[in-house]
Order: structure tokens, then C-alpha cells, then sequence
């Protein structure tokens, strides 16, 4: 005899078995959400609005025995479960060859219907340590005692028993309404054992509450003794698979399902035949089942495939959402260097302004000072005034001899030093004009003061003044600047004056005043 091993035990998470199941095959056709231990929860599936059934989950944990290879025969133990305490049962496993055998004996097994009107007979299933489900079987009760004695094999090593009510023997993952688990009989189960509990939620007695929703999915099956189980599994297979939508995703799948019931059923009415009819309703069960499957897959991709459209659309929007708020940063820093130019335009703009006014106003500034000067030492040999045309240095009749153009030598001096101080100022005009009094003809007065404006021009010329900055005209007795009716007055209108102008004085070159005869000096010729 072997001895125990003792091994430190695995704990398998509430629900794992169907967790696994979840990714390699499809839910249990009457598969309910899985509830924390002992709290009441809404419905486990709603059709229509209508809740179908109010369910409170329990946790239980379910031991599996690793039985290792070729190690002989062990006993094991079964109990019920809340939902059916009575039920017992016994196994002994042998590890062989290539696999391991399950002798399995059953009692207090009544018909699954009593656990709804979808449930119509029981499977045996091994979980894996993994949680794996493997289906060994259809459990169907014999004789007046609901006594089960059946035989199956599995390629598991380590694995727990349990049974389970189901709509039909040919599901993909087991039930909730687990009826039955293996337990370890310590006096009996031999062999090198490894405990690993399977900790997996499960549904108490009465925990169904039908309502009045169950109509809408599942119509119930009204059985009689002289037709075979087989035949209201498939019934009920087609009906679960026909709500799944198996009738429109999978349409040549179930409409199989649907012609072998129709030929079960056929058989059924004739009572011929009875293990034809069998045959016809597990083809029919294999069917619906399938198609099932086929039509959850399918909602699984257009799922899968509405939830990629609508990430990547999500994605797309957010990319542009992105781009968008790029493109408005970028906007914005456009918009935000734009003002900051225009503003440093301004600024510049301002600045520029300010530095003309101010070079302006320093020009201006100059040029009066150069003119007050210019003015002061032209005032210091001549009487000097401002005037709109320019400064005008004044020399009377007193300069030359009476009725003549001659310069006197004090006249010579004083235009000398006049000359000398326009020359330091090589950009000024300097306009002669020649004025007379009302004695004498206006023809001698005009030609008098021609030839005065003449010589006085010819001075500066030969002075030192460019020529091309001296203009000589005579205006005869035009133009007075007193009245001739005194001696006085005569002797103020009997003048040459000099008009100095030029941009170095802020004053342009004016134009004289009318009646004059303009000569250029050194061509004039005096008489």
C-alpha cells in the first residue's frame, strides 16, 4: 500500500474552471454571472426587459486528486450539494496505460427538471487542476431509485468530479447547478494523492426563481413517460439555440438540428423504431449545440469587430482631435509671433519716429542756429533782417556815388567781409536786387539799379561767392519800402539789398519780386 504525499495545496480562484472555459469554448446555455459568497443578486439573464431568474450564489470548494500515472485503483467519495443534499455516490478510479478509468455509481438523482424548465438531464464533467472542463458523460438515472451506474475515461492526470444539470447532454461548459462533487475518503483513497481544491461558486437549492420573463426565451417542455429523454433535449437545444440566433447566423447548422428532431419526432409518433429516434434526437442535440456555438461566435465578431470599428474611430478622432489642437497650437504661435512682430514693427516704427522727430527737431534746431549766427555777423557789417524769403542785408544809396553804380571803398570793405562770411556757408543763394527812388525816369531808374545789383554781384563773384550761387536784379522804382514824398523816405527807397537763403538756413530760394530784370553777374555790362 502507498503512502500519502503530503504536497502543499493549490488554491484554484472562485470560478476558474469557467474562467478558463470562457476562452477556449463558449458559456453554458443557461450560464449565470458569477456573485461574490452569499450575496443576493439581480437577475442572471433579462430578455425583453424581463428577468428570467433571481439567483444568490454560494462558494463551495471542490477537491481534485492528482492521480499519478500507472499508480493502480483509488476509491472516491460523492456528496450532494446544497442543491441536492441527498444525492451520493461512490467511484474507483484506476490509472492505466494511456489514460484513467472512472467506475461511477450514483444515487438521489431526480430528473433536472426540477431545477427549471431548461434543465433536462445531467453531465459528468473532470475540471482540471487549470479549471479546465472535460464533459465524460451523460448521467442518466435508471430504475425507481434514481441510481446511476456508468463507466468513462479521461486523458486528466489530476482533476475533480463533479455533475451538473443541463439543458442537454452535448454542452460546451458546465452549468451552474452543480448536483454532485468528488470527495476524498481517507480510509479508502489510495495512492500517491495530490489535494487541490478547486474553489468554484455554485447556485443553492431554490436559488432559481422563475419569472415571469421565462416565457419569452424558453417554452416549457411538457414531458410524458413514452417518449424519450433524448427526444425533449433536443427540443430544448433548438429552442436555446433558436433564442441564441442560431436560426439566422447559422442557418444550415440549425435547420439540420431542425430536420433530425423533425425525424425523431416522426418516429416518436409511430413509436417505431425507438434507438433510430434516439439517434435522430442526439444528432439534433449535436446540432443545436453547434449552430448555438456558430451564432455566439459570430456575435463575438461583430462585437469584436463593432469594438475595433469604433476604437479605431475613437483613435481616428483622437488623432485628429490631436492634429487639431496641433494645428491650433501652431495657429496660435502663428498668431502669437505675428503680434509679437507687429508689435516690435511698431516699436521700431515708434522708435524711428521719435529719432526722426527728435533729428528733426536737432536740425531744426541747428539750422536756426546757424541762421541766428549767419545773421549776427551779417548784421555786424550790414543791417540784417528776417524776412519770409531769407535774411536781407540792406545797403543804402550812401554806398555809391550819387547817380552812379560805382562801389565806394567803404562799401568794398563791408561787402569784402560779407563775402567772407557767405563762403563759409557754401550752399546759401544769394539774390542782389537793386531799388531806386520816383526821381528821375522809371527807363534810368531801372537801368540804375540794374547796373547797382550788377556790381555789387560782381564783388561778391570776385570774392570768393560761386557764381552759380549769385542772381543780380534790378527793380527800378518799384517796390518802395517808404514814401518817396520825403527826403527821407527817398533816401530809404535808394537801396541794394541782399536776399541770403538755403536749405543751411531753412529758408528755400523765393522768388522775387515782380518787375525786376534778372542778370547773372559778370555778364551784366555797367553804364
Amino acid at each position: 500500500m502507498l503512502k500519502f504525499q503530503k504536497i502543499t495545496p493549490v488554491v484554484l480562484l472562485a470560478g476558474a474552471f469557467y474562467a478558463a472555459g470562457a476562452q477556449a469554448q463558449e458559456m453554458n446555455p443557461t450560464a449565470t454571472d458569477r456573485f461574490p459568497q452569499q450575496q443576493e443578486q439581480g437577475p442572471s439573464a433579462v430578455r425583453n426587459g424581463i428577468p428570467l431568474y433571481k439567483i444568490q450564489v454560494v462558494a463551495r470548494d471542490i477537491p481534485a486528486i492528482n492521480y499519478f500515472h500507472r499508480s493502480g485503483s483509488t476509491k472516491i467519495g460523492f456528496e450532494g450539494t446544497p442543491l441536492l443534499a441527498r444525492a451520493k455516490g461512490s467511484a474507483t478510479v484506476q490509472s492505466n496505460k494511456g489514460g484513467i478509468s472512472i467506475d461511477l455509481h450514483l444515487e438521489g438523482l431526480p430528473p433536472a427538471n426540477g431545477f427549471g424548465v431548461e434543465y433536462l438531464t445531467y453531465v459528468l464533467w473532470a475540471i482540471s487542476a487549470d479549471g479546465h472542463p472535460q464533459a465524460l458523460g451523460e448521467v442518466l438515472p435508471t430504475g425507481g431509485g434514481n441510481k446511476v451506474d456508468m463507466k468513462v475515461t479521461t486523458n486528466l492526470q489530476a482533476f475533480a468530479l463533479i455533475v451538473t444539470a443541463e439543458p442537454y447532454f452535448y454542452v460546451s461548459a458546465p452549468s451552474d447547478v452543480v448536483v454532485l462533487q468528488n470527495v476524498v475518503l481517507n480510509d479508502k483513497t489510495q495512492g500517491i494523492i495530490e489535494p487541490v481544491v478547486a474553489h468554484a461558486s455554485l447556485l443553492p437549492r431554490g436559488a432559481y426563481s422563475t419569472t415571469s420573463g421565462s416565457d419569452t426565451v424558453l417554452h416549457p417542455i411538457t414531458r410524458n413517460d413514452e417518449s424519450p429523454l433524448e427526444l425533449y433535449e433536443a427540443i430544448n437545444a433548438i429552442q436555446i439555440a433558436k433564442a441564441a440566433g442560431a436560426d439566422r447566423y447559422a442557418t444550415d447548422t440549425f435547420q439540420s438540428a431542425v430536420q433530425n428532431l423533425q425525424n425523431a419526432q416522426a418516429m416518436d409518433a409511430h413509436k417505431s423504431e425507438r434507438k433510430q429516434e434516439i439517434t435522430y434526437a442526439r444528432a439534433a442535440v449535436q446540432s443545436a449545440e453547434d449552430s448555438r456555438v456558430i451564432a455566439i461566435r459570430k456575435h463575438q465578431a461583430m462585437d469584436a469587430a463593432a469594438q475595433q470599428r469604433a476604437s479605431e474611430q475613437a483613435q481616428q478622432q483622437a488623432q485628429q482631435s490631436a492634429l487639431d489642437a496641433q494645428q491650433a497650437k501652431l495657429q496660435a504661435e502663428q498668431a502669437s509671433a505675428e503680434r509679437a512682430k507687429a508689435e516690435l514693427q511698431a516699436a521700431q516704427a515708434q522708435a524711428q519716429a521719435a529719432q526722426a522727430q527728435q533729428a528733426q527737431q536737432q536740425a531744426a534746431q541747428q539750422t536756426q542756429q546757424i541762421r541766428q549766427r549767419l545773421r549776427d555777423q551779417l548784421n555786424s557789417v550790414l543791417n540784417t533782417q528776417e524776412s519770409a524769403r531769407g535774411l536781407i542785408v540792406n545797403m543804402s544809396d550812401v554806398l555809391f556815388d550819387t547817380g552812379k553804380y560805382t562801389l565806394k571803398s567803404d562799401a568794398q570793405v563791408k561787402l569784402a567781409k560779407v563775402s567772407g562770411i557767405l563762403q563759409a556757408y557754401p550752399s546759401l543763394k544769394v539774390q542782389v536786387e537793386g531799388y531806386t527812388d520816383n526821381v528821375g525816369g522809371e527807363q534810368y531808374n531801372q537801368k540804375l539799379s540794374e547796373n547797382r545789383a550788377q556790381a555789387v554781384g560782381d564783388f561778391l563773384v570776385a570774392q570768393g561767392v560761386p557764381l552759380a550761387n549769385v542772381t543780380a536784379t534790378g527793380f527800378g522804382l518799384t517796390n518802395p519800402v517808404a514814401d518817396n514824398g520825403s527826403a527821407e523816405g527817398r533816401a530809404q527807397n535808394r537801396r541794394v539789398e541782399l536776399v541770403v537763403s538755403g536749405d543751411a538756413i531753412g529758408v528755400q530760394q523765393q522768388a522775387e519780386p515782380a518787375g525786376g530784370t534778372t542778370a547773372t553777374p559778370n555778364q551784366a555790362q555797367p553804364q
